[in-house]
């Protein structure tokens, strides 16, 4: 067996646990905009609201999920991640109760949303740990890539899973499996070998906060591609009279899965930000087509753009945390990495909503487009710096 095969065995399970738990998010994106728009009456920024809410609730937990995963182990952050997922699905399934008080059915939503936010940084942050722990930093690539590949085809089956429940059930056929889904994995992942937390005292936090601040940056400024497809391409379609918005968000997380299958080697053999600068430039690319577009299929090309050119951003960018951060600190590192994307999830659903409220739909990915652009520029000044001390 090739190291390239004797790696993907090794970081398999892990990739389960990932995309189970982030199956039930895929389900829930393209429905739950329409949810709150349809079932609830409410406008885009409200929707941004919402969905903002469970970015800003991984935020304020990445740093905690990371040293968490540190000190107990990854495999506990998993499994804890899990139990969290299956309470936010009680809180979706609550709030159905009081439909019929749009304002206190959204906010047990948006309670529910960060219960989900604060499990989903649990089992992400525990699972990329967990693969670095078993496979070591000299293929950190191929795990921030290959993990991230279980988390994006996640969202690309979740989407017409998602809608298909929708329809059959309505938000209750989305509660459901929000509940039962994590709690199975849970049971599948106890009989795993755990990983021990650490054995040696915590570098401090200030070094891990400087291996992260610039790679962190160039990340948040990418991501904004990444919220935008997930929180308005379904409302885009709505928007220009197409049908099956859902398949924007597909097209996205299946391009996002071939880059990484197909090429999750070249931040490890090319140099992590030198990918992150040429795979922004795809992703901003991808944004201002769809943002023009005036066919549908020409708006899905984009979004495949999008999904293609952020699928070796994150980690472009993760390696350099990766290499710089304290071995120790590896979980709370890749904790605060993962915050620099929750920061720009959180303030651009809301954001780009009064956006959208303001010029209309379209022009929110004109916009983001033009921010992704950026992350490219971050890219050149990590090259740079690297070159300066090397």
């Amino acid at each position: 067996m090739t190291a390239r095969a004797n790696v993907f065995v090794t970081l398999a399970p892990k990739m389960a646990v990932v995309f189970v738990g982030f199956l039930i998010a895929g389900m829930g994106m393209p429905v739950l905009p329409i949810h709150v728009s349809r079932d609830l009456g409410f406008g885009t920024f409200v929707i941004g609201l919402i969905t903002g809410s469970q970015f800003c609730a991984s935020l304020m937990t990445r740093l905690w999920a990371g040293d968490f995963a540190d000190r107990k182990g990854p495999k506990k952050a998993v499994v804890v991640g899990l139990i969290f997922a299956a309470i936010a699905g009680a809180l979706y399934l609550g709030s159905l109760i009081f439909e019929g008080r749009p304002v206190l059915s959204a906010s047990i939503l948006v309670f529910g949303r960060g219960i989900l936010g604060a499990g989903e940084s649990l089992v992400i942050t525990g699972s990329v740990a967990w693969g670095l722990a078993t496979v070591g930093p000299q293929h950190s690539g191929k795990v921030i890539a290959w993990i991230g590949t279980a988390m994006f085809g996640a969202l690309a089956v979740g989407a017409p899973l998602g809608n298909a429940l929708f329809d059959l059930q309505g938000f209750a056929g989305i509660a459901g499996a929000t509940i039962f889904l994590p709690l199975i994995m849970a049971a599948m992942v106890a009989p795993l070998r755990p990983v021990a937390g650490r054995s040696t005292a915590a570098a401090s936090r200030v070094s891990v906060i400087k291996a992260v601040l610039l790679p962190g940056l160039g990340s948040a400024l990418a991501s904004l591609g990444y919220g935008s497809i997930l929180t308005f391409s379904t409302l885009l379609f709505v928007d220009r009279g197409w049908q099956n918005g859902w398949i924007g968000v597909t097209s996205f997380a299946t391009a996002l899965v071939v880059g990484r299958v197909g090429l999750g080697h070249v931040p490890d053999r090319f140099g992590g930000p030198t990918t992150a600068l040429v795979f922004a430039l795809v992703e901003a690319s991808g944004l201002l087509t769809m943002g023009l577009a005036s066919h549908p299929g020409i708006a899905l090309i984009g979004a495949g753009l999008v999904g293609f050119g952020y699928s070796l951003v994150f980690p472009g960018f993760g390696i350099a945390v990766v290499r710089a951060a304290p071995p120790e600190n590896r979980g709370m590192a890749m904790g605060l990495y993962s915050a620099c994307l929750d920061v720009a999830l959180a303030l651009s659903g809301p954001l780009l909503g009064l956006v959208g409220d303001a010029a209309g739909i379209p022009t929110i990915f004109l916009a983001s487009g033009a921010i992704v652009s950026l992350s490219a520029l971050v890219a050149l000044s990590i090259m740079r710096r690297s070159r300066a001390t090397a």
